[in-house]
């Protein structure tokens, strides 16, 4: 599914017999989960009281008592339903007895669980959702406090293992970034390095800047040639072992796209994500590009992930920062992308193909002006399987493409989203070749864009990308890299796709 363009197959999608997919390629492991009762329910409950009492009790007698919630895995919504489900999700808070048995009498009891405006139930605290903007923390004689649904204590108050109620930072990011770099869709061409030492890593990092002159090489052997989850381990213990921040140590030793670059590898991917989103819209002007390149070609579970993880990071909801900066049809189109409620179930219906072809060219070529509200329906709604039938039905009964008629029916920022949910479902390694390939065409080069799809893309389907940007391009795409960049930047991006060092 990758982390994150994951969960989105290229040219076909799982049966439903077939376990769902996980986003973002290798390294996918299901985190436990602390369900959580949330803050709009009274707590403790009645029949609990005694026993939270008598564990604060336990745990002010003995600091190093740990109370020890009960936790789940966490699999992913079942694919044969749509995502997130319709009814509500239950909250099942279990509360660990001294004798550590569950006491059944604590199941089920809040099913009407309330959020906050624009949070995502289907996302829980292995998620890393732990803003302190957005939490209802109740306190007084005799109480623990309590937090909604999916939600974890802020860092900093000491909840975080004393009471059972969620996860420390690091291990939330840890989730979080599994999460982004476990997809199986394509072939990446940056896998975790075999021989893995992140202590010697970390110090051979710490060597590299140490003194005068930087060894940019030592840097880039290391961070160009660990996956995403491995150079999170290299940042802990570089931290660990030095008291410094790796990522504010490469910013006092390089400069330049050098610099973007190892930076950007240097975050969790979900962060990566919200920092490109965050920074597309901020100041005068939005990119519409970027957010086109994120939001069209992410899953559910993925764009799920993001919207949390951009409450947390810079306390606004995704979905409000996109009606502030986007207008009109491209603005509806981005919501309905947000909300991410698309069929992943794979199941395909040719009569309905066929209904949906004729709704679409009735709301286009058949008629004055065009119904823009029906392709936003189908192409937001519909199943991968299910919208390549679609497309087939399209150009069987018109002898043209829909991407024909999209570009005929629309103009602008719509259009160019509507093609590119075309051409993800038809072909994505294509979308992201021909993203390349407009990062390096004409005068100068567009280094975030080309970055940007690098880091995304190279732990899913980089090599499928490479593969598609030359049968379409004639030339490969380190020499285009090799015609748009120098130095020691040209050299990290060729780790990066695979390629090796040349002059």
């Amino acid at each position: 599914m990758y982390p994150y363009g994951s969960g989105m197959p290229y040219s076909s999608h799982p049966s439903t017999s077939e376990q769902p997919k996980v986003p973002f390629g290798v390294g996918w492991v299901f985190a436990p989960v602390q369900q959580i009762v949330p803050h709009s329910t009274p707590f403790p409950l009645p029949d609990t009281l005694s026993n939270q009492q008598q564990q604060q009790q336990q745990f002010h007698q003995n600091p190093n008592f740990q109370h020890v919630g009960s936790v789940s895995s966490c699999p992913y919504p079942p694919t044969s339903a749509p995502y997130p489900g319709n009814t509500p999700y239950s909250i099942n808070h279990v509360q660990s007895m001294p004798s550590h048995q569950h006491s059944q009498s604590q199941f089920n009891q809040h099913l009407n669980a309330t959020y906050p405006a624009g949070y995502t139930p289907a996302m829980t605290s292995a998620y890393g959702y732990d803003s302190s903007n957005h939490y209802a923390r109740q306190q007084g004689p005799g109480n623990v406090p309590s937090f909604g649904h999916g939600q974890v204590p802020p860092q900093g108050h000491g909840h975080e293992h004393r009471q059972g109620y969620g996860y420390s930072h690091e291990h939330v990011q840890h989730s979080l970034n599994q999460r982004f770099t476990a997809n199986n869709e394509g072939t990446p061409t940056l896998l975790p390095a075999q021989v893995f030492d992140p202590v010697k890593d970390a110090h051979d990092l710490r060597k590299a800047m140490k003194g005068f002159g930087t060894d940019e090489d030592k840097l880039i052997e290391i961070i160009c040639r660990r996956n995403n989850e491995q150079r999170q381990e290299i940042q802990r213990q570089y931290k660990t072992h030095f008291g410094k921040d790796l990522i504010e140590d490469i910013k006092g030793e390089t400069s330049g796209n050098f610099q973007k670059l190892l930076v950007g590898l240097l975050r969790p991917i979900v962060d990566y994500y919200c920092a490109e989103l965050n920074d597309a819209m901020a100041g005068l002007g939005t990119d519409e590009e970027v957010l086109i390149e994120i939001l069209c070609t992410l899953s559910n579970v993925e764009i799920h992930t993001i919207k949390n993880q951009y409450l947390r990071l810079f306390g606004a909801h995704l979905e409000s920062e996109l009606k502030s900066e986007t207008s009109g049809n491209f603005k509806r189109l981005l919501i309905s992308l947000c909300a991410a409620a698309r069929d992943e179930s794979g199941r395909v219906d040719p009569n309905k193909a066929k209904e949906d072809a004729r709704e679409l060219l009735k709301a286009g070529e058949l008629r004055v002006g065009t119904d823009e509200s029906m392709f936003n329906m189908i192409l937001c709604q519909r199943n991968y399987q299910q919208l390549k039938l679609i497309f087939q039905e399209y150009e069987s009964i018109t002898g043209h493409s829909l991407e024909k008629a999209i570009k005929k029916e629309f103009s602008g920022d719509i259009m160019e989203g509507l093609i590119a949910i075309y051409k993800c479902v038809t072909n994505k390694a294509e979308y992201f070749a021909s993203r390349l390939h407009k990062s390096m065409a004409g005068i100068g080069t567009n280094d975030k864009q080309l970055i940007r799809v690098i880091i995304t893309r190279c732990e899913i389907d980089l090599a499928d990308i490479k593969v598609a940007f030359e049968r379409l391009y004639g030339k490969s795409l380190k020499s285009w890299i090799k015609g748009d960049t120098s130095g020691h930047y040209k050299h990290a991006l060729y780790a990066l796709v695979g390629e090796q060092r040349s002059s």
